[in-house]
């Protein structure tokens, strides 16, 4: 089977601008869909907009949080030393790559808004028609992007994200610089969520997204389930 190259992306923001609290990552969303892939046999890569250590939510890493795959994560050496050591997005090419997934957590809505190798990654695997994923709070990732015409790379599609419930659910609706889901809709996509916390997977042509972190195994799974079916294409051709 061939083995199929995901570029993992992760924010470098420790902080939102409205709070002195800490942020980052949030863990579920990089363990489970990790493992995913990994099981898969995908090659995952670590990127974020400045390389280096990616932040992680310490919320994110509460007992109340843990999960088997944050566990996992924990205990795995190599993982934790790619998380430390990710590559700086901009030195990436997407050509190198056969999808890409963009981990959540509240640093998200800092960079991925305005980092100009997010914008550039983003909008070249939605103009390659290659797997577009984002999970959370990381469809922020499509705020600045645009379509190959100029509109906003989001107008006309449907998606999911965290959604304004269950922010407000979390008391964090007045901290967040804006609601992605709000943002997003206010730029013509079409937003598809379920009640608080619950998994949601959203999949248009090759845009994917997942609204929470119990959506993380879901979205990796429709992700493999594309590439598979994008390689059995090609071979058909």
């Amino acid at each position: 089977m061939q083995t199929h190259r995901i570029l993992f992306v992760l924010t470098s923001a420790d902080r939102m601008a409205n709070t002195p609290e800490p942020t980052g990552s949030w863990l579920e969303e990089i363990a489970a869909p990790y493992y995913a892939f990994r099981d898969a046999r995908c090659e995952v890569t670590f990127a974020s907009p400045k390389g280096g250590a990616a932040p992680i939510d310490p919320k994110s890493r509460e007992e109340t949080q843990c999960t088997a795959s944050t566990r996992r994560f924990d205990a795995d050496v190599k993982a934790n030393d790619a998380l430390a050591n990710t590559t700086a997005l901009a030195e990436l090419k997407a050509k190198d790559f056969d999808a890409v997934f963009f981990a959540g957590g509240h640093g998200t809505i800092e960079d991925f808004t305005t980092d100009a190798s997010v914008r550039a990654i983003v909008e070249k695997f939605y103009a390659d028609g290659k797997p577009l994923s984002a999970i959370c709070h990381a469809p922020a990732c499509f705020i600045s992007a645009k379509k190959p015409n100029g509109e906003p790379l989001i107008k006309g599609h449907r998606f999911t994200c965290f959604s304004n419930e269950e922010e407000i659910s979390i008391g964090l609706e007045h901290v967040v610089p804006f609601l992605v889901e709000t943002r997003l809709k206010e730029l013509g996509g079409r937003a598809r969520c379920e009640p608080p916390f619950t998994s949601n997977v959203i999949i248009d042509q090759h845009l994917i997204t997942g609204q929470n972190p119990a959506s993380s195994i879901p979205l990796a799974e429709a992700v493999i389930t594309q590439l598979r079916a994008n390689e059995s294409q090609r071979r058909a051709a």
